[in-house]
């Protein structure tokens, strides 16, 4: 059964910092580029970053650019996005997915159920 389960969501201040991980599991995770995309209230879900199968190459969206980094661990079959210098305008449900290279939630396959992160100003 293939499973993506993020954590690490939660309440933090502006200006702080947090870790998400998104675990794989059922599928070959390192045979899949990863990514990770949001949804605030109201909106459309939008892409935030992207990495390759191997890691060596990264990709992300101009308002989370110098902010958060997106890397992964093929041996424990996750992926992370650090997020710091986080902004009001940061939260979202969080979701990670897995499948080709791209920005638009067609390019992916899997998909996780969601972490909620809430930046308080």
């Amino acid at each position: 059964q293939v499973q993506l389960v993020e954590s690490g969501g939660g309440l933090v201040q502006a200006g702080g910092s947090l870790r998400l991980s998104c675990a794989a599991s059922g599928f070959t995770f390192n045979r899949y580029h990863a990514g990770w995309f949001r949804q605030a209230p109201g909106k459309e879900r939008e892409f935030v970053a992207t990495i390759t199968w191997s890691g060596g190459s990264t990709m992300y969206a101009d308002s989370v650019k110098g902010r958060f980094t997106i890397s992964r661990d093929n041996a424990k079959n996750t992926v992370y996005l650090q997020m710091n210098s986080l902004k009001p305008e940061d939260t979202a449900v969080y979701y990670c997915a897995a499948g080709d290279w791209g920005t638009e939630e067609y390019h992916y396959n899997f998909w996780g159920q969601g972490t909620q992160v809430t930046v308080s100003s």
